[in-house]
């Protein structure tokens, strides 16, 4: 069927799944979100949390936007923003790539970046503390604040939890990365609704505090947190797994060995599932199901690059 479109957030694919079982011998089904215009599952929550300002009247033409973001939904938020008519300003820091920074320039967005963590809760609380700074002396902008925002998780809770369903109507097991717990709390409240039979596993960086864990070092962006999301709902998840950023790495170049370029979210994902699957003696005839954020493009100097890992993790990490 062709597909003709005028916006760019008109166009996802949400029906195509990677068989990992050939690459890791577990039956995990890997739902690919990296085909769309942002290279990333970001843009169903961008779109949502744009599109419930317009209808509330708090959106104009010539708007201003600003978010805190690693990366991939300041991407998202620079196609919405460009596709509308509205400015954005996205504040990120170090940990963020060249290559999503440059996207995001592209678009038209203004990107400032944090150079310093705060010195109890990491990068993102002085992100946060920088967007409420601007926001002060710029009472016109518009703070979409996703952590908090339920227009994150509803978004896929309208798409990313009823595709799986559709496509898994006995599905077992379904493993999602927690950054913002956007996707996360989507699927969940999904499932909980429509299908309360299938475990919900959380899949968390090492580092992170968004479940409870000591705060640490995280050099690749997207999972993991240093402040606990607003929206987050404990109760809509069975368990949770924490991943190394060195099995992060291990399982992308695991992966890629098979033709398949992930970004490191997908790698966290697809190595907490595999460990969760094992610990828990997972038989083979089990449907499962992993969110794969988004592809490894973007990740070409850090992950997929030697030297900047044996710098970040020692000559030990090649």
């Amino acid at each position: 069927m062709t597909a003709i479109i005028s916006n760019p957030t008109d166009f996802n694919v949400e029906d195509l799944y990677v068989d990992l079982r050939p690459s890791t011998g577990y039956p995990l089904l890997l739902k690919c979100e990296g085909f769309n215009f942002a290279g990333s599952v970001k843009l169903k929550a961008a779109t949502e949390m744009v599109e419930a300002k317009e209808r509330d009247g708090e959106l104009f033409p010539g708007a201003t936007l600003i978010e805190s973001s690693s990366g991939n939904m300041g991407v998202a938020l620079s196609i919405v923003a460009a596709s509308r008519g509205y400015r954005f300003i996205c504040v990120t820091d170090i940990r963020c790539t060249l290559a999503a920074r440059r996207l995001m320039e592209a678009f038209g967005s203004e990107v400032h970046v944090i150079t310093e963590p705060d010195l109890e809760n990491g990068f993102l609380a002085a992100r946060l503390s920088y967007v409420r700074q601007l926001c002060a002396a710029n009472p016109g902008y518009l703070w979409l604040n996703q952590y908090a925002n339920d227009g994150n998780w509803m978004g896929h809770y309208r798409t990313t939890g009823a595709e799986i369903a559709k496509a898994f109507p006995l599905l077992d097991l379904l493993f999602v990365g927690a950054g913002t717990t956007g996707t996360l709390m989507g699927c969940a409240h999904y499932f909980r609704a429509n299908q309360p039979s299938v475990t919900i596993v959380a899949v968390d960086a090492v580092g992170s505090v968004t479940f409870g864990g000591s705060s640490g070092r995280r050099l690749i962006p997207g999972l993991g947190s240093g402040v606990r999301p607003g929206i987050l709902d404990m109760s809509c998840v069975d368990d949770v797994v924490h991943v190394s950023e060195a099995e992060t790495v291990r399982m992308c170049h695991q992966l890629v060995r098979h033709g398949f370029l992930f970004g490191g979210s997908t790698g966290t994902v697809v190595g907490g599932a595999l460990a969760w699957m094992k610990a828990n003696g997972v038989s083979d005839d089990v449907t499962a199901v992993a969110i794969s954020p988004d592809f490894g493009t973007n990740y070409l100097e850090t992950i997929y690059n030697d030297e900047w890992l044996a710098q970040s993790y020692g000559p030990q990490s090649l």
